[in-house]
């Protein structure tokens, strides 16, 4: 487990259709490393992941439910935002949640998305210049969006952490708790 000062906290933002598989696995991580887990949607509503999870199971044991258009980046240490072609769109059509994730990326806190998850860090316009990856079918998106398409499992530049793909999951976790081991 990892050794904090203060007890950490992270969020996981996401919506119908997620990649279940890249809630399910980071929640449970992310817990057992001994972080407060909030999962963040769009007026705190229940969803189903691409493969029909409901959301409302991981909630259950794991995580707060809370809504995605009032987080505030004075209470998370990361923010973490899973795949799924079909949630990540979603997602990045929320206002609040593109200015959230431009103000944890402002304050140096840990950004990290996957998957598709990296279309929200371009539409928040944060990506420029950086390295990272993403599932090869928004290559030309990070490409677009100015940052430098990597074809690794997981990238760490600065602050921003990506993965491509869900069978990349254990090595974007690993990514992410580095930045937190001291």
């Amino acid at each position: 487990m990892i050794k904090q000062k203060k007890q950490l906290r992270a969020v996981v933002i996401t919506a119908e259709g997620f990649e279940d598989e890249e809630v399910i696995y980071p929640v449970i991580r992310l817990k057992e490393e001994g972080f407060i887990v909030d999962i963040a949607t769009r007026d705190a509503k229940l969803v189903l992941g691409r493969l029909n999870f409901p959301l409302e199971l991981i909630i259950r044991y794991y995580g707060t439910l809370v809504n995605a258009k009032k987080l505030e980046a004075k209470n998370y240490d990361l923010v973490l935002i899973p795949g799924g072609f079909e949630a990540p769109d979603r997602v990045r059509q929320i206002p609040e949640i593109l200015e959230f994730v431009r103000r944890m990326n402002r304050q140096k806190k840990i950004v990290s998305a996957f998957c598709h998850g990296p279309w929200v860090l371009i539409s928040a316009g944060i990506i420029k210049g950086k390295k990272i990856t993403g599932y090869i079918g928004i290559k030309d998106d990070i490409n677009n969006a100015g940052a430098i398409y990597t074809d690794q499992p997981a990238v760490i530049d600065g602050n921003i952490i990506t993965a491509r793909h869900p069978r990349d999951v254990t090595d974007l976790m690993k990514a992410i708790f580095s930045k937190f081991k001291k």
